[in-house]
């Protein structure tokens, strides 16, 4: 039975379950609003409401402005070589410089409060045919397009003395889109995980993965944790700067793993919709393992002037169809040249 989307009487969206969840992957995918006039947004402009809403704070990305860099290495197993030609799947090991991070774009945000944990990772294989990717502890998105993104941000904004969405506003959109749900039963069950280490991250795009004769395979990703999922306890959801002092004590014990797995999309399986998940049913392509080997802190780390674009791709490794990508690209290009700017006249 399909579950009926909610009212706005519900939708006091029972905030304090599901309303920080939706105010961060706001804040995750609130590029993408710059492209639905070009005449009224821009990547700039968007940029503009980013900082209106959270602050400026100079030298910090515009989003997941609170993290810390990660050093380590992709072990390939060679699982992923038939189905793509970039050297990094062949067997063997390439560097890694990834960054851990809470959505939102205050570098002081509390770690407790925080819905969503995302991961970003730059392999860097000996050919120079890098690839990027920015995933986030969530399996689907909320929404479909730009326009409905857009209008998500309209319905969800803080408003004026409480900092919490107008419940009628975001009752009325979530009614009229139904594409939301998925989401919706996501958010109302999961709790934020204890740590940065046993979360699993989602590419929630798709991409085609090209093989040396050219075929092409639709596939989304993810980084499956070997660290047991525990939930987020009750007395850590105060706790304002937990998730990198956890970290650094499991770091101590020996190397953070996950295995990087391929979820292989069959006919009829959207390339361009990221709130439609894929059947449980479809084949799944381990790709080998992830291993983060020490931590390093934002401020002079090796990911502090990394640009995650998830449209830097390898040869073997292509973009899908899905506008959300190149709206993403394009604006965290606008992030980036901003806060290196501000980084540059600090030390001047």
């Amino acid at each position: 039975m399909t579950e009926t989307p909610p009212t706005a009487p519900n939708v006091p969206l029972r905030l304090a379950a599901i309303g920080a969840v939706v105010l961060g992957v706001a804040a995750i995918f609130a590029y993408v609003a710059g492209w639905l006039d070009p005449q009224r947004l821009t990547p700039a402009g968007v940029i503009n409401t980013l900082e209106h809403n959270s602050g400026v704070y100079p030298g910090y990305r515009r989003n997941h402005a609170k993290g810390l860099c990660v050093i380590g290495h992709f072990d390939s197993n060679g699982g992923a070589a038939g189905l793509s030609r970039a050297s990094l799947f062949s067997v063997g090991r390439v560097p890694v410089v990834g960054r851990l991070a809470i959505p939102g774009g205050n570098p002081k945000a509390s770690d407790g409060a925080a819905p969503i944990r995302s991961l970003a990772l730059r392999f860097q294989p000996a050919d120079g045919q890098e690839w990027r990717t920015g995933m986030n502890a969530m399996p689907v998105f909320v929404v479909r397009d730009v326009a409905s993104f857009y209008a998500l941000q309209q319905a969800t904004a803080p408003q004026p003395g409480t900092g919490k969405p107008d419940p009628e506003k975001a009752g009325a959109f979530f009614k009229s889109h139904p594409e939301t749900q998925a989401f919706l039963k996501w958010a109302k069950s999961s709790t934020p995980s204890s740590s940065y280490a046993n979360s699993a991250y989602y590419s929630l795009n798709a991409f085609y993965l090209v093989n040396k004769e050219g075929k092409e395979q639709p596939v989304r990703w993810s980084v499956q944790p070997e660290a047991p999922v525990e939930p987020l306890s009750a007395d850590k959801r105060g706790d304002a700067d937990f998730l990198a002092a956890e970290l650094a004590q499991r770091i101590a014990a020996g190397p953070l793993r996950w295995r990087l797995q391929f979820t292989l999309g069959e006919p009829g399986d959207s390339t361009v919709d990221p709130t439609q998940a894929w059947p449980d049913s479809r084949r799944t392509v381990d790709a080998g393992e992830l291993v983060i080997e020490r931590l390093q802190p934002e401020i002079g780390g090796d990911c502090r002037d990394v640009n995650y674009d998830p449209l830097i791709l390898p040869d073997g490794i292509r973009a899908s169809d899905d506008p959300l990508l190149s709206a993403r690209s394009a604006a965290y290009s606008e992030s980036f040249n901003r806060r290196t700017r501000e980084q540059a006249q600090e030390t001047h």
